[in-house]
């Protein structure tokens, strides 16, 4: 199933506000994406709805196994792509955002391959 780039990013944000704050509510996205609560509010019902999160009773926020597994392979992408792009001599704050520009434009077979290279390069020269 094909799914939108800004699900991604909103995926990807409750995972890393997950592994920040322990837990996720709407507010939390809303600032940390910088925005509005009714923007988040109707992603989170489409996300809901296409069973990539779930809500309690009192508003938390948590992936469920299908949403895990898209943030975090577009958050290892993210990672990933900003270590190499940093590697290059890119400034953090210019590579992060880069990487998130890239990580989700990038076919499956370019990621292998960039996975691998960067892997032997860090190897290299981290040794």
């Amino acid at each position: 199933m094909q799914i939108r780039e800004s699900s991604e990013d909103y995926l990807e944000s409750i995972l890393i506000l997950k592994e920040r704050k322990g837990f996720v509510r709407s507010i939390d996205i809303a600032n940390e994406m910088d925005f509005t609560k009714a923007s988040v509010s109707i992603a989170m019902k489409k996300l809901r709805e296409n069973g990539y999160i779930a809500v309690d009773a009192e508003g938390l926020i948590t992936l469920t196994p299908a949403g895990e597994k898209i943030a975090s392979n577009i958050y290892g992408r993210h990672k990933l792509l900003t270590k190499f792009f940093v590697r290059l001599g890119v400034n953090e704050e210019t590579a992060a955002a880069d990487a998130c520009k890239v990580e989700h434009d990038l076919s499956e077979e370019t990621y292998e391959k960039l996975l691998q290279y960067a892997e032997a390069l860090f190897e290299a020269t981290d040794a």
